[in-house]
């Protein structure tokens, strides 16, 4: 049984020398092997094993998966043996080469560039001559570093190539400390994906999709005005060079709308054709090779479908020419031949498995070599289109780093330089309309303070407010009106301050959150039973994003035992209840939306201005209420007023006791002292009368001894 090489997944492929070779299908969306590529390969094969004597199946798809797998199995379960298979497209390629394996068979494509057909334990036996699609992406982050560039937004094709190019890219990015600040995503309508684009503000963004998608996607663009010198578009390099010119029944845009909307984007590429004159195995130049392959397939050839990769497809043409010569030798050594191959012979299979992996020859793409995972390495193309014609400007080798620039790179605008200079954009059209209104409702909270301050110092002698700590509630509308002067400086953009002014209002917004903490705080720790009061804070305004805390601050103490009314027993449960919730919540959804600027303002606003209006409210309302309906402060007064006459005329009775106390004393104090000199003057005649008697004997002796003792 004759063995063969079939190619499955392309819309052309390989046919037999002199046989007549259609022209592309315009139906498929992706490259497939160019025309004409046999007459361009040379026989290399001993004749017995010549590829021109191998016919070759070319079996059109359109990359559909479920036609490659029904052709798929045709070929298998019909005569002759395959003994290849070469896909085209990657979706068809990931089919195939995970079917291929359970019959031991070698898979080699000229046009598949997903990340994910690099994975050896899922594709053992696929090769690639296209490198993968992640060999963009080392190019973009060596771009966005160029540029200065720290932010990026991404919009991608739900298929497994972008979103594994996608990951791949999003690891990179991280590494080099940039960031994706939105990814977008469509499966085939892009609208609703690029009005996001448009009310985030996203000014460098990475397209990764199809051609067809490609031209749906720019006229949304073109639609939402997603172009111009404050955007950068990075696409992908391999559409046809007139891809935005042709005509698509799936959009409405015209092809000078379609022309404005694209002018300025840069692309990445493998490179496809090698750069340098040198010959290549085949002994011919990469122009060579074109020019035979321009002169059969005549007019505009960059119209055909495919025509970028066909230095792909020759090469692929040639790895497999040579891993089959080499194969063929390894097997007469062993006695076998290659039309002994059979789908259980893994012998076989192993052979072709390491020619292909061996394989290192220069091709007109440049020089051909697999790495471990069966991808081919190839330097990038970077280009720009610039008045609706793809110029050069560098060549990226990521193996060794290199960044050959040919400063020819142009921009619209007066620099000459991408207006976004590496920062999103921070001004949405929304966003102009919410710092108005929450600078305004501040404004009005900021009087409303003002206006409670005044209330209290004016009331500051009222028994009732001097009950409910008046010092620490003024220092609560101090810190309210701190609070809600921070909302300025959050609602401050790029188009009202310069990059200069940029640290003086960080050390505003700085100074005015720690005055608001201060004002809030208070001497509260000196104080028994203190009730807490946990307030949204303001906000430091730094590098346009919003981070929100928590500080908590004592308000209102009460002093059960003092035997004195204690204000709020409404305010005392419910003033810390509101803002204490707003804490909780505003922090992580603050956090949350860091990367949405005109979302992140207006939460963070709204709780800095309902707690501080609720704070405001709870506290001195009530108070105003009730000194004006009951005209406290006057019967304060009036009391005032009778306490002091009524003190007055105790102070005067009390005088008039003391002195008549006083005088009575006098008098008592008069008798003692004349009894007691009448009582010393019997004491001194009695010791006169006693000192003229002499003593007669001891007894009286004795007697006058002790009488001279008593009166001692």
């Amino acid at each position: 049984m004759q063995a063969n090489a079939s190619m499955v997944g392309g819309n052309l492929c390989l046919a037999p020398p002199h046989s007549p070779l259609p022209h592309s299908s315009p139906t498929n969306p992706l490259p497939a092997s160019p025309p004409q590529l046999p007459q361009l390969l040379p026989p290399l094969l001993p004749p017995q094993h010549c590829l021109q004597h191998q016919p070759l199946c070319p079996i059109p798809t359109p990359c559909d998966p479920g036609q490659a797998t029904k052709y798929l199995y045709e070929l298998l379960y019909n005569d002759p043996i395959k003994i290849i298979l070469m896909p085209g497209c990657s979706s068809v390629s990931t089919l195939v080469a995970e079917a291929a394996r359970m019959w031991h068979l070698i898979v080699l494509s000229y046009g598949s560039s997903s990340p994910a057909l690099s994975n050896r334990q899922r594709f053992p036996t696929f090769f690639r001559t296209h490198p993968s699609a992640t060999l963009h992406n080392p190019t973009r982050v060596q771009l966005f570093k160029k540029w200065g560039w720290t932010k990026i937004a991404t919009i991608q094709q739900t298929t497994e190539v972008f979103t594994s190019t996608l990951d791949d890219l999003d690891q990179r990015v991280k590494e080099a400390g940039i960031e994706i600040t939105f990814r977008q995503s469509f499966f085939s309508d892009p609208a609703a994906p690029v009005r996001s684009l448009k009310r985030q503000d996203a000014r460098i963004i990475v397209g990764l999709f199809y051609e067809t998608e490609a031209r749906k996607v720019f006229c949304e663009v073109y639609k939402e005005k997603l172009y111009g010198k404050r955007y950068v578009w990075f696409l992908i390099g391999w559409y046809a060079d007139n891809w935005f010119r042709i005509k698509d029944p799936a959009i409405n845009c015209t092809e000078a709308e379609m022309a404005e909307a694209v002018e300025g984007h840069v692309t990445t590429e493998i490179v496809m054709l090698n750069p340098e004159n040198t010959r290549s195995i085949s002994n011919m130049t990469s122009q060579e090779f074109i020019e035979k392959l321009q002169k059969r397939l005549g007019k505009n050839p960059e119209e055909t479908g495919g025509f970028q990769e066909a230095p792909l497809a020759y090469d692929a043409i040639w790895a497999l020419a040579l891993a089959l010569n080499k194969t063929s030798a390894e097997l007469v050594k062993k006695g076998l031949r290659l039309e002994d191959f059979n789908y259980n012979n893994k012998n076989i299979t192993d052979e072709i498995y390491r020619a292909l992996n061996s394989s290192a020859f220069e091709g007109v793409s440049g020089h051909v070599v697999f790495d471990a995972s069966g991808s081919r390495m190839a330097w990038t193309l970077i280009e720009q289109l610039q008045g609706g014609v793809y110029k050069k400007i560098g060549y990226y080798d990521s193996t060794k780093d290199n960044l050959s620039w040919y400063n020819n790179d142009k921009w619209i605008g007066e620099l000459g330089l991408p207006m976004p200079l590496g920062v999103m954009g921070t001004t949405p059209q929304g966003f102009l309309f919410l710092g108005k209104l929450f600078i305004s409702v501040s404004v009005l909270g900021i009087l409303l303070a003002i206006v409670c301050l005044a209330f209290n110092i004016y009331n500051g002698h009222v028994q009732y407010i001097q009950n409910s700590q008046p010092y620490l509630n003024n220092m609560t509308a101090v810190g309210c009106t701190l609070a809600l002067a921070a909302v300025f400086p959050l609602g401050l953009d790029g188009y009202h301050i310069g990059s200069g002014l940029f640290p003086f209002v960080c050390q505003v917004g700085q100074g005015i959150r720690a005055g608001a903490q201060q004002g809030r705080e208070g001497p509260g720790p000196r104080m028994i039973y203190p009730l807490v009061h946990p307030q949204t804070s303001p906000l430091c305004y730094g590098n346009g994003l919003l981070q929100h805390g928590s500080e908590c601050a004592p308000l209102h103490p009460s002093h059960p035992s003092d035997g004195f009314e204690v204000l709020g027993d409404l305010a005392r449960p419910l003033a810390p209840a509101v803002p204490q919730v707003l804490c909780l919540i505003t922090a992580p959804v603050t956090m949350i939306l860091n990367s949405q600027q005109d979302a992140a303002f207006a939460f963070t606003s709204l709780a800095i201005v309902f707690s501080s209006y609720i704070t405001l409210v709870v506290l001195f309302v009530p108070k105003m209420r009730r000194l004006i309906t009951r005209g406290e402060w006057q019967s304060e007064q009036q009391d005032t007023m009778k306490t002091g006459s009524s003190t007055n005329n105790n102070e005067e009775e009390k005088s008039r006791l003391l002195e008549k106390e006083n005088r009575e004393l006098e008098k008592i104090i008069a008798e003692k002292e004349e009894r007691v000199s009448e009582l010393r003057q019997q004491l001194q005649d009695r010791q006169q009368l006693r000192s003229r008697r002499r003593p007669s004997n001891p007894s009286s002796n004795c007697d006058g001894s002790r009488v001279h003792l008593l009166y001692k």
